[in-house]
């Protein structure tokens, strides 16, 4: 590789790659970016991300915080590395009658369920992943490695460059946003705090959750859906994707038939955050409670009155 272009590579990208020039004393065979990487994956999974620290990785290796900067130059290089090491996940192979998708074939729905499925189970095997955040386009070789399976199931499909591109950011942003919230309802469960369940905790929430204030959330409050009573009844993350491929499927489609596709529409303007908009936001929220509580009277008042009329014709 040219120097000029080794060089424009952050520290830790050309480490991933194993283009970075390699220390040329210190610790021998007992010491390398690999066994530090490892070590602080194994600290992360243990006792959370907050815990690793150089200090930390160079304790459980044995050696002085200052000798980890010969290998590394930074704990910010740790964590990506850490983040790319556990992308290292096993791609399946190309199989051109599970993975290739024909004109009319859907077998691009399999291979694109599978990879979202990989992705929401690294989160699941390092908790900590998300945690770390999103600096950029990935750059380093197993994030690309898993980027370029997810194309690679796509690559029959009449989508653009962008398009697709598009796809793997919508399917990899759902996996990751539905990992982490399982992740914090898992961790939840496990902290000293009441349980959101039961017919107790049902009855409660459903004097609070009234239908005059929230008309719609209220009978699935009533009916023990939104407390989850029964979590085996539907896997919230398959039915999302599946819905999420339906659409995929409908956009597919109609570039295959040459059908005019939906336009994208500008992102609403942002709200400014004001003090004054604030106050008319909730004289708003207030007025439309007044006039579901106005319309609820409304009804029962027509229900009395046909009584009255049904009476008074007999």
């Amino acid at each position: 590789m040219p120097e000029d272009v080794q060089e424009a590579l952050p520290r830790a990208v050309a480490l991933s790659w194993g283009v970075a020039e390699n220390p040329q004393r210190g610790p021998k065979r007992e010491m390398s970016v690999e066994r530090i990487i490892e070590t602080a994956i194994e600290v992360a999974d243990s006792d959370g991300l907050a815990a690793v620290s150089m200090s930390r990785i160079a304790g459980e290796l044995g050696f002085t915080t200052m000798s980890l900067y010969r290998y590394v130059s930074s704990k910010d290089d740790v964590l990506a590395l850490m983040q790319d090491a556990v992308c290292e996940i096993p791609i399946p192979p190309d199989d051109e009658l599970a993975g290739h998708a024909g004109a009319e074939g859907q077998d691009w729905r399999a291979g694109l369920r599978r990879w979202a499925m990989a992705s929401i189970q690294v989160i699941q095997q390092h908790p900590w992943f998300p945690d770390i955040p999103i600096s950029g386009i990935p750059l380093m070789p197993n994030n690309l490695a898993v980027l370029d399976w997810g194309l690679r199931e796509m690559r029959d499909l009449p989508l653009t460059d962008a398009e697709k591109m598009s796809t793997a950011l919508l399917l990899s942003s759902y996996a990751r946003a539905v990992a982490v919230v399982e992740r914090d309802v898992s961790r939840s469960q496990g902290a000293d705090v009441p349980a959101a369940h039961g017919d107790a905790f049902t009855a409660a929430l459903g004097e609070l959750v009234t239908p005059e204030r929230f008309p719609y959330l209220s009978p699935l409050v009533r009916s023990g859906v939104y407390a989850d009573e029964d979590p085996d009844e539907q896997d919230d993350f398959a039915f999302g994707l599946e819905r999420i491929l339906d659409g995929i499927e409908t956009y597919v489609a109609a570039r295959r038939s040459g059908q005019p596709v939906t336009a994208f529409e500008p992102r609403p303007e942002e709200v400014p955050r004001d003090k004054a908009v604030r106050e008319a936001a909730k004289t708003r929220r207030e007025a439309e409670s007044k006039l579901r509580e106005a319309r609820k009277n409304e009804r029962e008042a027509i229900a009395r009155a046909r009584e009255r009329a049904a009476r008074d014709a007999r």
